[in-house]
């Protein structure tokens, strides 16, 4: 099972919890020796889901949109990125040098291209901006992927 994440960032910790206990309970009904996750490692959802699929024992997939990206994560989501990056059984870089929401749909596209499911961690609004978590989820349900949506109660935004 090829299971790719798409999600918001800056969850505050409470949510960033309830995200990952969500996540951590699906994971489980999957077999781990036949569990990949594919992400872009971004602050939030991204490195949430990655952590807990190297936890149950699955393959993560690194999916880097530009050159550039990790100089525009947060500083303090360097360390998480650089230590999944590293755990990472494949990186796929793409070939942009700006990250701009151009190279982010772009690696979107890449993982929906891949995978056989769409954890969507998404409060169901809209996109602040091109290329956010509704337009990943559109663009999934779109091509026939399935999306499962992972917004627990209580979570905010």
């Amino acid at each position: 099972m090829r299971i790719a994440v798409t999600g918001h960032r800056e969850l505050d910790p409470a949510t960033t919890q309830l995200v990952d206990d969500a996540i951590r309970e699906r994971l489980a009904q999957v077999r781990a020796d036949g569990l990949a996750g594919i992400s872009c490692l971004a602050d939030g959802a991204d490195q949430v889901f990655a952590r807990a699929v190297l936890d149950a024992g699955g393959r993560l997939v690194a999916v880097v949109p530009a050159a550039e990206y990790r100089a525009g994560l947060p500083a303090e989501a360097h360390a998480a990125y650089d230590a999944l990056l590293a755990e990472a059984a494949e990186v796929r870089r793409l070939e942009f040098t700006k990250s701009d929401p151009e190279a982010h749909m772009a690696a979107s596209r890449h993982l929906l291209r891949h995978a056989d499911l769409l954890y969507a961690v998404w409060d169901g609004r809209p996109a602040r901006g091109w290329g956010g978590t509704a337009d990943v989820v559109r663009e999934a349900r779109e091509l026939g992927l399935p999306v499962e949506v992972i917004w627990p109660d209580g979570a905010t935004r």
